[in-house]
This record gives C-alpha cells, sequence and structure tokens, in this order.
C-alpha cells in the first residue's frame, strides 16, 4: 500500500515539476516588432471612387491578371486598373480597341452583354458600348469585398470613412 502511493507521488510529482518554469537568467519571452508592410495604399474617395469607370483609349499592358475570353472580345485585366479590350474575331491578329477603367479590379464575369467586375470593396454590373467606346454602370453593390490587401499579405486599418484603397505601391527603402 505505501508503494503505490510513493509510486502515485512520484508521478504527481513528475506531472506538476513541468509547471513551474525553469528560468536559467535569460526572459523566455521574447518580444519582435510587428512587421510592416513594403507597400503604401492608393487611396480614393468614395465619391471621386464610384465616378471612376471610363471607357479609355488603348494601352499596352504592364502588369496582365486574369484573361476572359466572350464571342469575339478577348479581355485581359491590368491588375488593380481595369481590362484591356480586344477584338478577336481573328484570332492571329487580336485588335486592341480600348480599356475599361476599373480601379481595385482583378476579375469579371459576362452574362449576356453585362460585365460583373469587382471594383476594389463594391460589385459592379458594367455595360460597355464598343461602338461609341462608353461604358455605364447598371448597378454597384457597395461594400461588397474587403480593403485590398497589400501585395505582401497586410490589411491597412488607418482609412478614412469613405475612404478606398485602390492599389497599393512598393515602397522606396
Amino acid at each position: 500500500m505505501i508503494q503505490k502511493k510513493l509510486l502515485a507521488f512520484l508521478a504527481l510529482a513528475i506531472i506538476l515539476q513541468g509547471c513551474w518554469p525553469i528560468n536559467d537568467g535569460e526572459d523566455d519571452v521574447i518580444i519582435e516588432p510587428f512587421p510592416e508592410s513594403y507597400y503604401t495604399p492608393v487611396t480614393m474617395p468614395r465619391e471621386a471612387f464610384e465616378v471612376s469607370t471610363t471607357f479609355e483609349a488603348p494601352k499596352s499592358i504592364i502588369n496582365s491578371g486574369k484573361i476572359y475570353v466572350k464571342d469575339n472580345f478577348l479581355f485581359i485585366n491590368e491588375k488593380n486598373e481595369g481590362f484591356h479590350v480586344f477584338n478577336n474575331s481573328n484570332p492571329e491578329n487580336p485588335i486592341n480597341i480600348g480599356f475599361i477603367k476599373v480601379l481595385g479590379s482583378s476579375d469579371l464575369a459576362v452574362k449576356g452583354d453585362i460585365l460583373y467586375v469587382n471594383n476594389a470593396t463594391d460589385l459592379v454590373a458594367i455595360q460597355p458600348n464598343f461602338e461609341t467606346q462608353t461604358v455605364s454602370i447598371t448597378k454597384r453593390i457597395t461594400n461588397t469585398f474587403p480593403q485590398l490587401f497589400s501585395p505582401d499579405g497586410f490589411q491597412y486599418y488607418n482609412l478614412g470613412e469613405d475612404e478606398i484603397i485602390i492599389n497599393w505601391v512598393l515602397n522606396d527603402e
């Protein structure tokens, strides 16, 4: 009986020994500073942001994203800026016909003649007219998406109430 009590006591002592910290003179806790992003957000007031979607002259592709094909048109995303539009009726010689500026965009879907695009935090339905080189927003659902994260994965929290992050730029450092 004494042996069982002694064995139980030793087992309890070994288990409880793990609960006490062993300090050899050095702190066990190392506090490192919070990491910071290598990017700075580009912001815009909501009022200006909501009227910024336009049809512009063709321009060069610099930072391409997703590609979408619909009928005789080819849409190539310029990350966070909009979509290059090509007439693709001759796939061996696509013709750059314009650029649809949609700030903060990265993706689109097409149903009929309506483009559904993420416009930074908003989802917009855009009806392009390639003959007149105009676009009209037929519907906007605000705050559908979170603010854009930086390319290195950081979220910016110091925004004003009506500010929208439309892009990120690499710091000069």
